[in-house]
């Protein structure tokens, strides 16, 4: 048994509030994630459009708020335009970004469909990679506009008589990425103007919507966050938000640097609103623009060769070597292999829990966050089947349970350290000193009188007593604590044996006059729910 852990939370410490969209998904036609898992006619559960129903009510009982799509890199080389009408006349191109063939089977209305019929608001990216202002006026026009002109009534000859209206528009993904067909890298000046005027023309067609400028597209670019300022400044009165990306990567086996990475997202979130206030002081404008950290992931990854004194390598190096041996695929929706990942559910759903923890503690300003492996998190799947993985649990429970008001949460526990470590030539993490083995956020809903205070044990070698301050919450008890944990760390659920990984009533706690004494077991995740009388 390790030192106890101590969490206090105090209702005059807000931080801002939840956004319901910051528990989102992302999908784009890579591998499985469209051909097999949402979209394959000859599966047994397929409707009328070819789309898989026992994945789409896994997705829609999970009460997912909003998704992320058609992608991704994939847009950057992608004619929406090709993708409507009759499926016979779509026109199939190749997909450059990831080396595919794209036949448009599911095309621009079949995405927006089905995120309908999911019930999740769709969070749409435009090209603005080989797409100009013109293709960013009419995608609006054909999405949202009613009727009366030649686009809008082209959706309802489509079949879509009511508008889709579409809120939320992203200007482009990753468009400071050298691996992007039409890439900005070299002219962010020039994207920002570009995303001033096609913001503009977008917000004329439909002026309820919303949009989202690219930033650097990791904290590794040689350009970060010079890149944000540019591309800021020119268009900082039209856009609403700046699109975050990161992939955080550990060595396999390293607990410590695997589920401590919540720390390098929280510096590039802290980061980001440095530059985002800064350019909003230089244009002396009463406007804040939000986040929106809408591709995350966590995952173990052997470390690659590295080349010192190589000379000024960056991200843009590998993107200029050509491959004559690689091949364009055609992905078969019934030829769907299945994706093993190395580790147990609990591993997994840890670090993501992680991340998603610290958009909580920045809920002022990070507003929507789409996890990459979201849909999987949710439902997982293979070619047959559908089930739950633990990670269903926890980011289910974060989307019912984080509502309303974001708390600082203090946390005292005993902590550990990263040394700095290099995954490959560009992927550097410095070293980080005396983060907690205990991870934790709150959330208080006020009007409904509910406090919900979550909790992480990224420790695998000790569980700690711990102790929950309340006391300044005058009224409220403790209705229950849920806990997700196995002790077969290599444990994981299938369609064969779904529970082997399930939340469960933790009895042991004893609460007393605003103070919880309870106990958290190792790597494990918690939830404590506390209700006003």
């Amino acid at each position: 048994m390790a030192q106890k852990a101590k969490i206090t939370v105090h209702p005059l410490f807000a931080i801002g509030e939840i956004s319901p969209r910051l528990f989102s998904a992302f999908l784009e036609p890579i591998g499985t994630m469209v051909n097999g898992t949402m979209y394959n006619p000859k599966h047994p559960t397929a409707d009328e459009q070819g789309f898989r129903q026992d994945f789409i009510k896994g997705i829609k009982d999970a009460n997912l708020t909003a998704v992320r799509l058609p992608g991704g890199n994939f847009v950057s080389c992608w004619d929406w335009k090709d993708s409507i009408g009759p499926k016979a006349n779509r026109k199939t191109h190749l997909d450059m970004a990831w080396h595919q063939y794209i036949t448009n089977e599911v095309g621009h209305d079949e995405y927006l469909q089905w995120a309908e019929k999911v019930g999740a608001e769709p969070l749409y990216t435009i090209n603005l990679g080989t797409g100009n202002i013109r293709d960013a006026i009419d995608i609006v026009e054909y999405t949202n506009h009613e009727g009366g002109s030649w686009w809008s009534d082209l959706r309802r000859q489509n079949g879509h008589e009511k508008p889709y209206g579409v809120k939320t528009w992203y200007l482009g993904n990753e468009m400071d990425g050298p691996w992007q067909l039409g890439s900005w890298e070299k002219d962010p000046k020039g994207y920002g103007i570009t995303c001033n005027e096609v913001s503009k023309a977008m917000k004329w067609v439909d002026e309820s919507i919303e949009t989202i400028v690219c930033a650097s597209s990791a904290p590794f670019m040689a350009h970060y966050p010079q890149w944000e300022e540019d591309v800021l400044t020119e268009c900082y009165e039209t856009v609403d938000y700046i699109s975050l990306h990161h992939y955080h990567i550990a060595p396999p086996g390293d607990f410590k640097a695997l589920l401590g990475g919540s720390v390098y997202y929280e510096d590039f979130i802290k980061t980001e609103i440095a530059m985002c206030d800064l350019v909003q002081a230089k244009m002396r404008s009463p406007k804040k623009v939000m986040i929106s950290f809408d591709e995350y992931g966590t995952m173990a990854r052997p470390n690659d060769k590295l080349h010192p004194g190589y000379g000024p390598h960056n991200m843009a190096a590998a993107h200029y070597r050509f491959d004559p041996n690689r091949k364009y695929v055609r992905h078969d929706p019934d030829k769907m292999e299945d994706r093993v990942f190395p580790g147990g559910d609990m591993i997994h759903a840890l670090t993501l829990a992680s991340t998603q923890l610290a958009f909580l503690h920045h809920a002022d300003r990070v507003k929507i966050g789409c996890m990459t492996g979201g849909l999987g998190a949710l439902c997982a799947s293979n070619h047959d089947h559908v089930w739950k993985s633990a990670s269903h649990y926890v980011l289910t429970q974060l989307m019912q349970y984080a509502k309303g008001t974001s708390l600082q949460t203090a946390v005292e526990s005993e902590t550990f350290d990263i040394p700095g470590y290099a995954i490959n030539d560009t992927s550097e993490y410095p070293d980080k000193e005396g983060i907690n083995w205990v991870d934790s956020a709150s959330a208080w809903d006020e009007e409904n009188g509910t406090l919900n205070i979550f909790a992480i044990n990224k420790n695998p070698d000790a569980s700690y007593p711990l102790e929950i301050d309340i006391t300044a919450f005058e009224g409220y008890e403790l209705e229950e604590h849920l806990e997700l944990y196995s002790e077969n760390f290599e444990a994981k659920n299938s369609y064969e044996d779904p529970n082997m990984i399930h939340p469960r009533q933790n009895t042991a706690g004893v609460y007393r006059e605003g103070i919880l004494r309870s106990n958290l077991k190792p790597l494990s995740w918690n939830l404590f729910c506390f209700k006003k009388n």
